[in-house]
């Protein structure tokens, strides 16, 4: 009968090496992989915290619209502006949550004609114009400032 405790040659851990270099490419593969996906979450929170800070801008648009005391006959004085929400001052923000708030100013450019087909007779109405600055706060000082045109029809 053989014995059971045959002794095996030339073995010396080769497996050993081979299952630890094997781990330690799992282990590096994984380790770049978490970081990749923390990079990409960064970026991802990044983009969405600008995009809140737009749509700020873009709120502060539409209370300039639901405001005609900032682009009516008030404001009728070249390259001056009032601000919103407190003319008295400018840096004061509207506060649409704990983290969201905007500010800016309407400024009265100057004036033309009507525009033709806007059902106003030119030589009477003229076509106030008007720039308007929307500065949006977001989320961990997130920035975003829109500057659009328009004009109001008056005398």
């Amino acid at each position: 009968m053989k014995s059971l405790n045959t002794q095996y040659k030339n073995e010396d851990g080769a497996v050993i090496v081979v299952v630890l270099l094997i781990l330690v490419i799992i282990t590096l593969s994984g380790v770049a992989t978490v970081n990749t996906s923390i990079s990409e979450k960064q970026i991802a929170a990044g983009d969405h915290f600008q995009k809140v800070a737009f749509y700020v801008s873009e709120a502060a648009r539409g209370y300039v619209q639901g405001s005609p005391l900032l682009y009516g006959p008030d404001n009728v004085i070249l390259d001056a502006g009032l601000y919103y929400p407190n003319n008295d001052n400018p840096a004061e923000t509207f506060l649409l949550s704990t983290t969201q708030s905007f500010n800016g100013e309407v400024v009265y450019t100057g004036f033309s004609n009507a525009p033709r087909d806007s059902g106003y007779e030119a030589g009477i109405f003229k076509a106030h114009k008007y720039k308007m600055l929307c500065d949006g706060n977001g989320p961990r000082n997130s920035k975003s400032q829109i500057e659009a045109g328009f004009y109001r029809i008056g005398f």
